[in-house]
């Protein structure tokens, strides 16, 4: 039987450019919850309206698109006949972005308008980085984690340091 090594998704993390932090995150394990049509998950569990995150503890259940959340950080409840359930946890890779200049590097790449009064702490969205992609979540008024496939990994890090690149040397003008 062939032996697995585990490797991270990305490499060559944390990456300080400016005044930005890109960084490696673990939400622990990620488990996506569709409510199967007509199904009310209520007595079980509190799904997210569009753009909500909730925390319940250690426990996020994140709004991930149209009927699709994710949970992070713990088991998923028993949701028999009530939602699918998938195990996500090998499928995307996170990352967090902090710093000064964060909205004006998601500005380069991102259509979303991330502005704190448009988009404030605890808010997610599905949206693209350039042409990845993402599930945004901001975490703080400098913070975000980005959710990517796993197998973008690269992109994600080829996209975000360049931008972070470019703001950084405009600031040093």
């Amino acid at each position: 039987m062939a032996e697995l090594i585990a490797t991270p998704a990305v490499t060559g993390l944390p990456l300080t450019i400016g005044s930005v932090r890109l960084a490696a995150f673990d939400p622990g394990p990620v488990t996506a919850i569709a409510p199967y049509p007509g199904r009310d998950l209520s007595p079980v569990l509190r799904f997210p309206a569009p753009g909500e995150v909730i925390e319940e503890g250690a426990r996020r259940l994140i709004w991930a698109g149209r009927g699709m959340a994710f949970l992070t950080g713990g088991p998923a409840p028993d949701l028999g006949g009530l939602a699918a359930v998938t195990d996500q946890s090998d499928g995307w890779v996170w990352v967090t972005l902090e710093g000064r200049d964060v909205p004006a590097v998601l500005a380069r790449l991102c259509p979303l308008d991330l502005r704190a009064a448009a988009f404030p702490v605890g808010t997610s969205a599905r949206s693209v980085l350039q042409h990845l992609s993402v599930l945004l979540i901001r975490t703080g008024p400098e913070a975000f984690q980005i959710a990517a496939y796993r197998s973008m990994a690269g992109t994600l890090l080829h996209d975000l340091s360049g931008a972070m690149k470019a703001v950084a040397a405009r600031a040093a003008l």
